[in-house]
């Protein structure tokens, strides 16, 4: 699933003003971190993660397997910095169209 262009732009504007909720540490992932970032997407839909590894090969790694472990979606990553989003399947809260 990959977003058109004007969605990506309405989620980084709706995003902006968003703090990392997520935060992935020395531990790297783990089933508890999956499962919280599951939980915060059906919540919010829209989340900002933090990823603290040194390499930039090891960050984009860890959002990967973020995004596919969660199915959710890549919107922008900004150094640190993920911005994942996955639409709620009953009762979306984010408009795109």
């Amino acid at each position: 699933m990959s977003l058109p262009e004007r969605h990506r732009r309405k989620l980084r504007q709706l995003g902006h003003a968003l703090k990392p909720v997520v935060l992935v540490g020395g531990q790297g992932l783990h089933d508890a971190l999956l499962a919280e970032l599951d939980a915060t997407l059906a919540h919010h839909e829209l989340v900002k993660v933090r990823v603290s590894a040194g390499e930039r090969s090891e960050r984009d790694a860890m959002i990967a397997t973020l995004c596919s472990a969660c199915a959710a979606e890549l919107v922008q990553r900004v150094g640190h910095v993920a911005l994942l989003y996955r639409r709620h399947p009953d009762k979306p809260r984010i408009k795109l169209d």
